[in-house]
């Protein structure tokens, strides 16, 4: 082949992006390929000499103990006989075959393996590209909008943002330059697969890297991120060099620095705070800007009970408990969010549950007095009588008040008249004289005698 091999190999390289040492292994393999296939011989091998372009093709075979594959092995003393330096486990040449038999057939049938082989070695080297750029960022340009995903153009590849993965303030255009977090790559009979992500934490820990310069240094290292994408995010930094506050680097001079990721993120909140080993103050922080007034920690089952202000209550919580939630994965820490007031309150029932148990199980001291006087076998004991009810307390019916005929009253008048009456009576009747009166009595007398 000669030099046009050599020319068309640097070319090859140019365009594919191969390097030249991958293109001629891949040549190799075709023409030997294309040699079996016709030939049927398992034991020819092909070499090409970079340089020179020129090819060798011969027969050649493995020197082992034991043949297993007579096609392609051969015993150590059989190799001495055409190599007598062999040792076990090398590649004896046994034949060199002529290149006028590779005819035109041939020629044919190698060049498909070739640009066969040649794709694959593209494709190959486009994943190991994009395989090795995971959890890093990429800038494609969108070529397609689709009902559920925005594919990038990449250059010779191309990238897939699923719908799940965008940011729901975001829009996009056909030619807008989009960046993104990388996913995952994999292999496909196409080419490799690149997905992307907007709303994954580690987009926006790498364009905090981009943006500081401290965080890309080291000096300030980010320890942890929450973050519900297109509403808002925590971050939580820790600086590395004594006297370096990372919330001020972070944040940057007026907010510049954190203003720049936000417009990135097209308007999402971000909050910067700053880490803490103790988790009492790291929970407290991370409530922000809420004010704390007390965070009492439960190890055992990781719960931090949280204490704020009464007019803190809704601030600490949050638009439908965004804030909770965030500080909750920001640090790992179930937490339980309670008023100062509701905390107080439940003290003082406490207390006075409490009091009231202690009184009902000690007795008083009227009680033992009583239970300490003994009381004689004989003596009744009487049931206390009833209270008489008064008639007032008894309620009349109202039928019976309405039913009830009045009785009618007796005028003076009236009262008098049979009295009246007598007394003319008695003025009518003759008066006895006392004789009289005298002589029935001894009448009386006598009659009895």
């Amino acid at each position: 082949m000669g030099r046009d091999f050599v020319g068309a190999l640097l070319q090859l390289n140019a365009e594919k992006g191969v390097s030249r040492e991958q293109l001629v292994r891949t040549v190799e393999e075709a023409i030997q390929s294309a040699y079996r296939r016709v030939a049927g011989d398992e034991d020819i091998q092909v070499r090409i000499d970079a340089e020179t372009g020129k090819v060798h093709v011969y027969r050649a075979r493995l020197v082992v103990e034991e043949i297993e594959d007579p096609a392609t092995q051969m015993t150590l003393e059989d190799a001495r006989t055409h190599q007598a330096d062999a040792e076990i486990g090398d590649t004896v040449e046994t034949e060199q075959l002529d290149q006028e038999a590779f005819g035109r057939i041939h020629a044919q049938t190698a060049k498909q393996v070739v640009l066969q082989r040649l794709h694959e070695a593209e494709r190959n080297v486009v994943f190991d590209k994009y395989a090795s750029s995971e959890g890093e960022l990429i800038t494609g340009t969108v070529s397609r909008i689709e009902p559920r995903a925005i594919v990038l153009e990449l250059g010779k590849a191309e990238a897939i943002l699923a719908t799940t993965e965008q940011s729901p303030l975001e829009h996009y255009r056909i030619g807008q330059n989009v960046k993104a977090f990388v996913l995952e790559v994999r292999r496909s009979a196409k080419g490799p697969q690149i997905y992307i992500s907007r709303t994954h934490k580690g987009f926006l820990r790498r364009l905090i890297e981009l943006e500081v310069p401290e965080v890309h240094a080291g000096t300030v290292e980010i320890k942890a991120i929450a973050r519900e994408a297109g509403s808002r995010s925590k971050v939580a930094v820790t600086s590395r060099q004594p006297g370096l506050d990372p919330v001020g680097a972070t944040v940057g001079q007026r907010g510049a620095r954190v203003q720049a990721v936000v417009a990135e993120l097209g308007g999402e909140k971000i909050d910067v705070i700053e880490w803490s080993e103790d988790p009492a103050a790291f929970v407290a922080k991370a409530l922000s800007p809420a004010q704390v007034i007390e965070v009492r920690i439960d190890e055992e089952h990781r719960i931090a009970n949280v204490v704020v202000p009464e007019r803190m209550l809704s601030l600490a919580i949050g638009r439908e408990g965004q804030n909770a939630r965030l500080a909750a994965k920001l640090t790992g820490w179930r937490i339980d969010i309670r008023s100062d007031v509701s905390v107080a309150e439940a003290a003082a029932e406490a207390v006075r549950v409490e009091a009231e148990a202690v009184s009902e199980a000690t007795p008083s001291d009227a009680d033992m007095a009583v239970a300490a006087v003994p009381v004689p076998a004989t003596e009744v004991v009487d049931a206390p009588a009833k209270p008489k009810r008064s008639k007032a307390a008894v309620p009349v019916p109202a039928t019976e008040i309405v039913d009830a005929p009045a009785k009618p009253k007796r005028s003076k008048a009236a009262a008098s008249a049979p009295a009246v009456a007598e007394i003319a009576d008695a003025l009518a009747k003759p008066k006895r004289s006392k004789a009289v009166k005298s002589s029935e009595a001894v009448g009386d007398v006598e009659v009895s005698s």
